[in-house]
This record gives structure tokens, sequence and C-alpha cells, in this order.
């Protein structure tokens, strides 16, 4: 048997691996020389992210614990290619690495997992939630002081089988991996209410920059309009040094060339939210990002993100 051509790396949840398969077809599909059975390897990878379960992130490092070891692979050479969920992505990839393409974004919102009740505010006073992400937790607050939120760490399906086993009241989840496992569950919570993380949605592909060939590969499956809005949402981010240790939430739309961006801070305790957007070119979308970051940090003032 003939050597892959083409080695993708990825963590090992049934999403990620569903998120690497979509880039596989996609590739067989735009690539002819990919197009042949077993042109194209995937090689699951155990990060330090998937390791730790017993707290969140933000005390462990960040959310460049998703993509550390991934990375690390990628420049030994043990594989070509590596598929992230860009919300999952640090601000800056290691020197040797760039971010090369995206697969069309998801719907980029989260959903309210809660049995039969369909909104925050129907959730009864006092609710337990799970998440682990200090952005909902902060929203969450903002919106309903009265709730008990619990760190709720593990992939969908753990999570989704604690909530039904009465761990919690409710948790959120991301619709766009709800969709790409083919779990129709839960209620997408309104923007205005719940705006999306950084990247959410997007699933991007980073490679090594000497690397010609499969960075050819992957031009041909990119997904410029996905790339626009992702720019100005990372250029907004990079402004405001932030991380999974900052509640911070940021989603770009484009429609016929024009580009929308909305983007919050929030105090980790939920007591203060600021909001802002953009509405400009698709040619300025880092500028647009850049612009509305720094008016969130100058609202914001020394120390917004202490808790």
């Amino acid at each position: 048997m003939m050597p892959p051509l083409l080695r993708l790396g990825t963590r090992g949840s049934p999403l990620a691996l569903t998120q690497t398969g979509l880039v596989r077809d996609a590739l067989a599909r735009s690539v002819p020389a990919l197009s042949a059975p077993g042109a194209i390897e995937i090689v699951p990878i155990r990060t330090t992210g998937d390791v730790i379960q017993d707290r969140p992130l933000s005390e462990a490092g960040g959310k460049g614990l998703f993509v550390k070891e991934i990375e690390e692979a990628m420049l030994a050479g043990r594989i070509d290619a590596a598929v992230h969920s860009m919300k999952d992505m640090p601000t800056a990839q290691p020197p040797g690495l760039a971010v090369s393409a995206f697969l069309p974004r998801e719907d980029a919102r989260d959903v309210l997992i809660a049995g039969d009740l369909e909104r925050i505010d129907a959730l009864p006073r006092g609710a337990i939630v799970g998440t682990s992400a200090l952005r909902r937790k902060a929203l969450l607050l903002h919106r309903r002081p009265d709730l008990q939120i619990v760190t709720f760490r593990g992939n969908v399906e753990t999570r989704l089988a604690k909530r039904a086993a009465g761990t919690v009241h409710a948790t959120i989840l991301a619709l766009a991996g709800l969709k790409r496992l083919g779990r129709p569950v839960g209620t997408p919570i309104p923007e205005a209410e719940m705006l999306p993380a950084v990247g959410q949605g997007a699933v991007c592909i980073e490679a090594r920059t000497d690397d010609a060939r499969t960075r050819g590969w992957l031009a041909a499956i990119d997904h410029e309009a996905t790339a626009v809005c992702v720019r100005a949402e990372q250029a907004m981010l990079v402004v405001l040094d932030g991380s999974c240790r900052t509640p911070i939430a940021g989603h770009a739309i484009l429609t016929d060339g024009a580009l929308h961006l909305r983007a919050l801070i929030a105090r980790p305790d939920g007591s203060q939210v600021i909001e802002t957007e953009r509405r400009g070119s698709a040619t300025d979308a880092a500028a647009m990002g850049r612009d509305a970051g720094e008016e969130l940090k100058r609202r914001g003032g020394p120390g917004f993100f202490a808790d």
C-alpha cells in the first residue's frame, strides 16, 4: 500500500474526528491528487486540554492546551496539517506554522440544553448551570445573577449525558458542534442574549509555512468569507490580549461584501458588559476588529477583567 500523501492531525474526540472527516472529504473532492482511497490519513492526537477534566482550562494554562501537542507533531514532521476548532486557537501561531484554510462556517450561536425549557429566563431561580467557559458564565450571570454556575468539562456526549442525568439543570453548547454530530437538541440562544465566542462555528486547517505543497492543496478548499469574518474577530481579540481567562465575545457576518462585527467584554462575575459594533467593507476586516478592540479596551479601563 502506498503511504498517504497528506496526514491530518486532530484531537480524538468524536466532534474533532467528524470535523477532520469534513476536511478530508472536501480535499478529496477538490484536489485530484487526494481523491484516491488512502491518500489522506487522519491522525488522532491526545492533547493536554483533553486530559485535564477536573478544572477550567483558564486555571490550567489556557485554550492553547487543545492544540499544543498537535502543533508539536506538525513541527516534528509527524503530520502535514492540523484541523482545529477556530475558537480553540490562540491569537498567534508558533514560528513556522500558520492557519492556511477554513471550511464554510456553521451557525455560530450557542444552544441552551435544559429539557423542555427553551429560554435562559425560563430557568428556575437558583438553577444550576454547567459550563467551563468564562464567556458563557459571565453572560449568564449578567442576565440571571441568581443562577449557580458550576464547572462542566468533557466532550459533547459527556456533557449531554451529565445534563440528562440531572447533575445540572442546564448546560450550554455550541450549535455548530451539535449540528456536525447530527444531534438536534436544545434551543439556539439569540445573539442579543449570548454573543458567540470569537471563531465559534469555524473549522480551520493549520500547516507549516514552508510546506508549499500542503498549503497549495488547502488553498483549494479555503472559504474566503469565513476567513474574512474570523480575521475581524481575531484582530479584536489580539488588541484585548484575549484568552480563555477573559470573558470576550465577538462575531462577524459578511453579506454581499459588507462586514458587520459585534463585540463585547464582560466582567467575570457578570456585573458589567460593554458592547460595540462596526460596519464596513470586507477589505477592512482586520482594521475594524482592531478599532473595536481598542474601543472596548478604552471603555473597560485597567483591571476590567479582575474578578
